[in-house]
Order: C-alpha cells, then sequence, then structure tokens
C-alpha cells in the first residue's frame, strides 16, 4: 500500500476575538443594529446636498490646478482621491448615478497619472456631475440615462487606451 503524500486536510474552526465579542451577552440585537445603521444612514443623507455641493466645487477647484500646473502628478492624485471619496460616500449613501460618474472620473484620472490628461474628458464629466448633482438627477440610476452613461464610458474607454 503506498502512502499518501498529502493526508486528507483537516478542517478547524477558529475563534476570534470578534466573534467571542459577538457571542457576549448585553449587546445589542442584529436587528436593532441594523436599524441604527439605516437611521444613521439616513440621517447622513439629509446633510449630503450640501457636502455634495462642497464636494464638487472642491473637485473643480483641484481640477482646476491640475490643468494650470500642466497635470502634474501631485495635483492630478489629489483630485483623483477627492473622486473616489465622492464616489464611495454616494453609493453608501444611495445615489448610484454620482457615483458611477465620479468612479467614470477616477478611470481618466488614473490614465493622466501615467501622463496623459485629457481636459476635455475631465470637462465632461465635471459637466455630468453638475448636472447629476441636481434635483431631478439626484436619484436616477445609470441606466435610467442610458446615453449619459454610455458617453462617459466611452470616453474614459478612449483615455485608458
Amino acid at each position: 500500500m503506498a502512502k499518501r503524500k498529502h493526508p486528507e486536510a483537516r478542517i478547524f474552526a477558529v475563534d476570534t476575538r470578534f466573534q467571542r465579542l459577538a457571542r457576549r451577552s448585553g449587546g445589542v440585537p442584529r436587528e436593532q443594529a441594523i436599524q441604527q445603521a439605516k437611521g444613521e444612514v439616513e440621517k447622513a443623507k439629509v446633510g449630503f446636498d450640501d457636502w455634495l455641493d462642497s464636494q464638487v466645487v472642491e473637485l473643480g477647484r483641484l481640477l482646476k490646478q491640475a490643468r494650470a500646473l500642466e497635470a502634474e502628478l501631485h495635483s492630478v492624485e489629489r483630485a483623483n482621491f477627492h473622486s473616489r471619496e465622492l464616489r464611495d460616500a454616494a453609493m453608501t449613501l444611495g445615489f448610484e448615478l454620482i457615483s458611477f460618474i465620479a468612479d467614470s472620473l477616477c478611470a481618466v484620472l488614473d490614465s493622466a497619472a501615467t501622463g496623459e490628461y485629457h481636459a476635455d474628458s475631465v470637462d465632461c464629466h465635471m459637466d455630468a456631475l453638475k448636472l447629476a448633482r441636481q434635483r431631478g438627477y439626484r436619484h436616477l440610476k445609470p441606466d435610467q440615462v442610458p446615453e449619459l452613461t454610455k458617453g462617459l464610458n466611452r470616453i474614459a474607454k478612449r483615455t485608458s487606451t
């Protein structure tokens, strides 16, 4: 009988600190924690309008600075970081169109970080963000404005090649 080179793997449970803390008594029940989290997201949505307006203005300022500095890498990276922050917050709060546009802008800025700054593409994305932050567009999903999303996808694809 030949000896097996690799015996059957043993599977064993790992009890992490987080799991122990989650099981201890006195914690908040799961459903209550979910409801509290939803409430916090709803509270954050109330201030989102003002935050969004300030973020789009700041992103515009950073992009103007990047253009003035002939797309110096540091200024492009700062604008890209800001765009990612906008994308993540918008997605968390359920503003999918804004998140989509910011994500597409990130792709354009990623290509700028490698040396080619496409000012027209950046301007197009900023115009789309300004449109999407208006009340009539803010709660739309990307598939509800297919011309816009297809156009931004083409731009992002063109700048990344």
